[in-house]
């Protein structure tokens, strides 16, 4: 026997039709009566009652009527009727947590960061209990930034250095990818009563990039995180792709590259080969910072470095292209300020290296890239599940 489709119930079709509402005011700045009904389909009398219903809702607002959709010269009978969605309504956040520092930030529901705070853990490994309340100092005084509270919080979305599954567990065949596995979900669910969406840092750096960054719209696109640390988030058609543990992307398998030998990411590879070198030619401790600074006022060691980590880097996308075919690699993180002057020495090798050389471009987020991923997990969840959540008016700005 077939199954059979599900009845269109009118409560079915209350809601599909509150969504499509709802989705065509979000991405608008304002919007008519009239231009709903030509975007969904439905009556004028449908309209103004979800629109009803989603003002008492919460989710939108009506503005003062300004009728510019009539015509030009005297208006006759009632000015037409907008409405806003009301990116006040509720509040996401966005977590990096990383192995010395965790930021959180705040923002409404177009996006728009509104409170940021960041904390340090003072070791990698403490316990899960001390992990947790320092993510949860960050996140309670980003909201306090943003002038608001728990209460508001609709939804979080936080990204570890370890891999995570599509259930939101984490990998933790390695030691290090262990320190992440402190129950976080849970505690902030009891904490605050909050719904927390961990995923994979380089996964929520991709999710970034192509809301926000050099890879916006790009549907085959990696984002490799490229600071210490190697590590890819990976799209293809335009999702994100996790494999059975949550560990696509993981970069481990550069060991048995050659020519590559190592995850090691843009700044620890400049800092070793820098100190290796005997350090600045002016003295002083090596660094990655010093190292770009340098080749940028023309030191030959420095250039030398520069050349040595582009040559890596153009290796390493190379592989990456071969058997992910990507349309665009970008390089983020907080290198992504200095890794601009290693693009003319990636782009020149690869051609030589593949025969699928990917544009290659750096990320104008820094070293936000991950919780501007976080913000957009966050707000993706909110979007899918906006009729189902009730908004605490009172515990945030109203518009």
């Amino acid at each position: 026997m077939k199954p059979t489709a599900a009845a269109a119930t009118p409560q079915l079709l209350r809601r599909v039709n509150a969504q499509s509402v709802l989705g065509f005011i979000r991405n608008t700045e304002s919007a008519t009566g009239t231009e709903l009904m030509n975007h969904t389909g439905l009556t004028r009398a449908s309209v103004i009652a979800v629109c009803e219903d989603l003002i008492r809702r919460g989710w939108i607002r009506e503005l003062d009527a300004r009728g510019e959709d009539q015509p030009a010269g005297p208006r006759k009978g009632r000015p037409a009727r907008r409405f806003e969605f009301n990116a006040k309504a509720g509040f996401v956040l966005g977590i990096d947590i990383g192995a010395a520092t965790t930021t959180a930030a705040v923002a409404d529901l177009r996006g728009t960061v509104v409170g940021r705070s960041s904390e340090g853990f003072r070791a990698a490994d403490i316990p899960a209990a001390e992990r947790i309340d320092v993510v949860d100092r960050a996140c309670r005084g980003a909201l306090a930034a943003a002038g608001t509270g728990p209460g508001s919080v609709l939804a979080v979305g936080a990204g570890i250095a370890a891999p995570v599954d599509r259930d939101g567990k984490v990998l933790v065949t390695q030691h290090f990818w262990s320190l992440f596995d402190v129950g976080l979900r849970a505690a902030l669910q009891d904490l605050h009563g909050w719904t927390v969406l961990l995923e994979n840092d380089a996964n929520l750096a991709a999710l970034g990039e192509r809301w926000r960054g050099s890879g916006a719209g790009v549907d085959d696109l990696v984002v490799l995180l490229a600071g210490e640390r190697l590590g890819a988030g990976v799209m293809e058609s335009g999702r994100l792709l996790h494999g059975r543990g949550g560990a696509a992307g993981e970069m481990g398998y550069l060991d048995l590259v050659a020519g590559v030998g190592s995850s090691d990411g843009i700044a620890s590879l400049a800092r070793q080969w820098s100190a290796a070198a005997g350090g600045p030619a002016a003295g002083g401790p090596a660094s990655a910072r010093r190292v770009f600074e340098d080749a940028a006022a023309g030191d030959p060691a420095a250039l030398a470095i520069l050349d040595r980590i582009a040559d890596r880097m153009a290796r390493v996308i190379a592989t990456v292209a071969s058997f992910i075919n990507p349309e665009q690699v970008v390089l983020g993180g907080a290198v992504a300020d200095s890794a601009q002057a290693l693009l003319p020495g990636i782009t020149a090798r690869l051609p030589r290296l593949t025969a699928t050389p990917p544009r290659v471009t750096v990320s104008p987020l820094g070293d936000s890239i991950v919780t501007v991923g976080a913000v957009r997990h966050a707000l993706d969840y909110v979007e899918a599940n906006a009729l189902e959540l009730e908004l605490s008016l009172s515990a945030g700005p109203r518009l």
